[in-house]
């Protein structure tokens, strides 16, 4: 019987297969002819012999219902005969429906999905066959359709997580997978005993009682314990759920509960405190892990990381390896928690097939070389509980055979670059933020050399500029390299690689929030381009990429092969809300259905919530986010990280900037000051960076912190800001678009203050309700008057 008779109504009605299976037998046509197989070989019907079949093979709703309903009860299920009949109906409908453009040979569309059906005992036996499109679920145990296409990227084959890394092994056994610093001396793990640990590891999450379809929470620092966890988890047929090192107890305790984690890995003793505080609250957790440090305490079911390997070490294989085998590359094995900003994260649901394919795709794309070749090196630094790090540190780099190097975990606050010059990265990812933060070091270091030293590097920095924006809009081909720019390259260009740890790096890329087109100018100027990717945790990471022959300055690339990009209701200048298709689109929010529908049109597209255009030559530019779409109260959109931008740009103190208007009569703006980050905390301090020191001296003041310039006090520096506001109200496209008031808060937005993401994304709706008073202030009278917040009225 073909699995899909089964299948189609059980689905419908969401009940087993073996509860309907007799009743469906009972309907089916017997002069079915059924192929022929040879022995020993697996029984799947080929195309054809489906769509013979489901031509022939009809359930009749009236006369089913009755039998159907009688059968569930009798296995323990209760169901109304109005709700079989729907369902048989819908089976009627869909499941002949399904198959005929397959059958008349007619190319697939988009709304009937080509799927690879895995054999659980031949992992390696592939059968096609087209079904009844079920793109998503919400289910934790739930399978989908894959995306597949029929030629080049998206045609190839899929596999689970374990098959990759066996070839990778198979491949790469004896090359560097891991790097660490322990004290002064740097280990490092290859790829055979990466894949042996991670064995083991899975042996010791199914020894203390790892569920199917359950989660292993893990909450640390990035550190091969964090990927061991991670893989091991998936082996071992659970979800690996990263959880962000800066969440509450109480956040941690939502996502636990959410995924029904089984097993929290947890760092040290900080973050063992979390868990501890709501232990009692999670009914699923079985035991806690610690990795790092000696236990302070000793409690039920608490190991440490070398206790728990002990655990799986001398366990028998044939658990793990039945698990493994039954695996398939549609099914859900990683969960990623979206940032919640607007209400509860959501749990993103990543099959084995996106994290796959995604690598592959990548890797092809951005033409990585495998370590046969030449062996990339990256150093993973950004929390990888974001798909941006998972993606690349883990299983970009595991594909093509890679080394990944694990920063100190105070990188962001300043030891990164050290572990970057030891390291020395072929490819590097950086969120805009540490970006931004190089480029201010950089300034200020420039700001302190000997005026010879600082008019060469003005020079070099134009010759730069110039150079790579020829070779820009070249598409990265040049027939003669200027001797200027060979000259400056020799200056200055190699020794600020070096300095940096970049010296070997051939990709640089920016991903995860909106960078400034000033700060992308200053690395081109340095010869060092830094390229834009985009995509979101529902697309397994990255849908476009900018890459060294095709990149433009504010764009974020250019689609990988086998996505598709759509541009939904598109405006007069192009612009839309930009939709993906592909294989890295995710399975659906875990036990979420209606977030996931709303999260996919009708024909299964997935809406990114960007607004987007395409120019002439295919390049995509995000123009702003539907969510933080500014609607005045005179009905203009008005799309907020534009103006900001040109904001921090035209006033160089300006670290974070805030639009704000949205149902108002007119645009105000909140911002904040560069200064100094507490090296333990990361918490913004009163003090101004050197940088901002040196641009307080040049306008004429004596400011040395935040306090002495927010609220009005320092005339001189509100002044100048209002001079810089001036500069890009004159170039608003509208009066509507004009920034009438603004005001300096206190401190900078932080991670550890709310108002910023994991990435460093704005978190719009926390910053209005902590700024919510200062907010409104603004909007008490409706002439814009002269206010120590804006000592020069507008223009």
């Amino acid at each position: 019987m073909s699995s899909y008779l089964l299948g189609a109504i059980s689905k419908c009605l969401k009940v087993p297969r073996s509860s309907v299976q007799t009743i469906v037998r009972k309907y089916k046509h017997h002069g079915t002819t059924q192929p022929s197989y040879r022995s020993g070989r697996r029984r799947v019907l080929s195309p054809r012999d489906e769509c013979t079949l489901v031509r022939k093979v009809k359930i009749n709703p009236r006369t089913a219902a009755k039998d159907l309903v009688k059968m569930l009860e009798e296995t323990g299920t209760k169901v109304s005969i109005s709700t079989v009949k729907r369902a048989l109906y819908r089976y009627n409908l869909k499941g002949r429906s399904a198959r005929k453009s397959h059958c008349s040979k007619t190319s697939i569309k988009k709304s009937q999905t080509t799927v690879w059906n895995l054999s659980a005992q031949r992992p390696d036996s592939l059968s096609l066959a087209v079904a009844e499109p079920e793109r998503w679920t919400s289910r934790g145990d739930g399978e989908v359709n894959l995306r597949m296409g029929e030629s080049g990227f998206a045609a190839e084959p899929p596999v689970t997580v374990d098959q990759m890394f066996k070839t990778a092994v198979e491949r790469f056994g004896s090359y560097t997978a891991l790097g660490w610093k322990e004290g002064e001396q740097m280990k490092t793990m290859n790829y055979q005993e990466y894949y042996q640990a991670c064995r083991t590891a899975a042996k010791s999450f199914l020894k203390l009682g790892l569920e199917r379809y359950h989660g292993v929470g893990i909450l640390g620092f990035n550190s091969a314990e964090w990927f061991i966890s991670d893989i091991a988890a998936i082996m071992a047929g659970g979800f690996a759920v990263g959880i962000y090192t800066t969440n509450s107890p109480e956040a941690c305790q939502y996502l636990a509960e959410n995924c029904k984690a089984n097993i929290i890995v947890v760092e040290n003793h900080k973050q063992l405190q979390k868990i501890l505080q709501v232990q009692d609250k999670l009914p699923h957790m079985k035991a806690i892990i610690q990795y790092k440090d000696a236990l302070k305490e000793k409690r039920p079911n608490l190991y440490t990381w070398a206790e728990f390997m002990e655990l799986g070490r001398d366990e028998s294989n044939t658990q793990l390896d039945d698990i493994i085998a039954t695996q398939k590359p549609n099914q859900c094995c990683t969960l990623i928690y979206t940032s919640g900003t607007t209400g509860q994260p959501k749990g993103v649901m990543l099959s084995h097939d996106n994290l796959t394919w995604t690598a592959f795709a990548v890797g092809r794309h951005v033409q990585l070389t495998e370590a046969t070749k030449s062996q990339e090196i990256v150093v993973s630094y950004l929390p990888l509980s974001h798909i941006a790090a998972q993606m690349v540190d883990i299983w970009v780099t595991m594909k093509v055979g890679g080394a990944t190097y694990f920063a100190q975990p105070d990188a962001l606050k300043g030891s990164l670059v050290n572990t970057m010059r030891e390291v020395r990265p072929t490819a590097f990812m950086g969120v805009p933020r540490v970006w931004e933060k190089m480029q201010e070091k950089m300034k200020s270091v420039g700001a302190k050399s000997s005026t010879v030293r600082r008019k060469v590097a003005v020079w070099a920095k134009g010759v730069g500029l110039k150079t790579n924006l020829s070779k820009m809009n070249q598409n990265g081909a040049m027939a003669r390299t200027p001797v200027n720019y060979r000259l400056a390259k020799k200056l200055v260009f190699r020794k600020v690689r070096t300095a940096l740890g970049l010296d070997r790096c051939t990709k640089c890329y920016t991903g995860a929030a909106p960078i400034t087109k000033d700060t992308l100018e200053f690395f081109l100027s340095l010869d060092i381009p830094v390229y834009e990717l985009y995509g979101m945790s529902e697309s397994t990471g990255p849908h476009t990429i900018s890459l060294p022959n095709a990149f433009r300055l504010t764009s974020v690339g250019k689609l990988i092969p086998g996505c598709e990009t759509k541009i939904h209701s598109p405006d007069q200048e192009g612009n839309g809300e930009i939709c993906f298709w592909g294989r890295h689109v995710f399975m659906g929010y875990l036990n979420q259905a209606d977030k996931t529908e709303d999260a996919l049109d009708a024909e299964g597209w997935l809406r990114s919530g960007d607004l987007g255009k395409h120019d002439d030559n295919g390049f995509l530019f995000v123009t702003g986010r539907i969510k933080e779409l500014i609607i005045t109260a005179g009905g203009e959109n008005i799309p907020p990280v534009p103006i900001e931008d040109a904001v921090k740009e035209a006033v160089s103190l300006v670290s974070n900037a805030m639009l704000i208007g949205d149902k108002r009569k007119f645009l105000a703006m909140l911002l904040t000051i560069k200064c100094q980050v507490n090296g333990d905390t990361g918490a913004p301090e009163d003090e101004l960076t050197p940088e901002a020191v040196e641009l307080c001296r040049k306008l004429g003041s004596n400011a040395t912190r935040v306090s002495e310039i927010a609220g009005g006090r320092d005339r001189v520096i509100h002044a100048a800001i209002q001079e810089g506001i001036n500069r890009v109200n004159e170039n608003a496209t509208s009066n509507a678009q004009r920034i009438q008031k603004w005001i300096i808060l206190d401190q900078d937005f932080s991670i550890t203050g709310g108002e910023l993401g994991p990435t460093m994304k704005l978190k719009r709706p926390v910053v209005m309700k902590m700024y919510k008073e200062q907010v409104e202030h603004f909007y008490k009278e409706v002439v814009t008057p002269s206010t120590p917040d804006n000592s020069l009225p507008p223009k």
